[in-house]
């Protein structure tokens, strides 16, 4: 293990680097929900990386038996003073706009906004017992975190439209099929299978796979800066209505939502 002296990750960070593979794990018990400060957490670990000529490729996870539940949004709804998503989804612009591979290991659950998390990285690796889910109408809301582009870009509009209007969960099997996710790893392989896929693309030469990189994501930085500001404004009046209060109170009893349509 590696100590990056000239570096230290934020809260619930660790960071670790063997051979030209940088892994960044989080840990946000129990669900993993994501706030303002990981997410700028995670920007300066990887701006950190882009700037480490060793690390070729970076494998990001998280602890625990969920991937990353989403942001949460309990508080909002009802009551303005809180703050909005804008300038999160703001901060999350910056993890497009690196320079690395970035590998995504899903264990266990990426749903919401955990999605679009996963959805930052090059490719994802899972297993037949991960759950994906774009759950935002569901729970009364527009989806946010760029997924408005970043989903389509990935499984197609058409698929990214049923699986946004229907809030499915889907496992990692159907994820590989539509082309949600990359590798299909045995249950409790998922990190081993990312470390072999990361290891394969370090072999390249790394001038070339950042070369590379940057004209295959050529605009998508942008496209979700802009798309981004169609999904605040948004959120921030859906935030207020009674069937975003009922989504969620749904979610807590863990049962089918009642909405009304205001």
């Amino acid at each position: 293990m590696t100590t990056f002296t000239p570096f230290t990750p934020g809260r619930g960070l660790t960071l670790d680097l063997q051979g030209h593979v940088a892994t960044l794990e989080f840990s946000r018990p129990p669900l993993n929900f994501f706030d303002q400060e990981l997410i700028m957490d995670l920007v300066a670990a990887l701006a950190y990386l882009d700037q480490l000529p060793a690390c070729r490729v970076v494998i990001l996870q998280a602890e625990g038996k969920t991937f990353c539940a989403g942001a949460d949004f309990s508080g909002l709804g009802q009551n303005g003073e809180k703050i909005l998503p804008r300038k999160l989804y703001k901060h999350a612009v910056r993890l497009f706009r690196t320079a690395k591979p970035l590998i995504v290991v899903v264990e266990g659950a990426a749903i919401g906004g955990g999605l679009g998390l996963a959805l930052v990285g090059d490719y994802r690796v899972t297993s037949e017992k991960a759950r994906f889910s774009a759950n935002f109408n569901r729970l009364g809301m527009h989806q946010g975190f760029g997924i408005s582009v970043t989903l389509p870009r990935v499984v197609g509009l058409q698929m990214a439209s049923l699986l946004i209007a229907t809030g499915r969960r889907i496992d990692g099997a159907q994820a590989v099929r539509i082309g949600l996710a990359d590798v299909l790893a045995e249950p409790g392989e998922e990190r081993q299978a990312a470390r072999a896929l990361a290891e394969e693309i370090a072999k390249s030469a790394p001038l070339a796979v950042m070369s590379s990189r940057q004209t295959l994501r050529a605009g998508l930085a942008d496209a979700v800066d802009a798309i981004i500001d169609r999904e605040a404004s948004e959120q921030e009046w859906q935030v207020l209505t009674n069937d975003f209060a009922e989504g969620n109170k749904a979610m807590r009893e863990r049962r089918d939502p009642e909405f009304t349509g205001t």
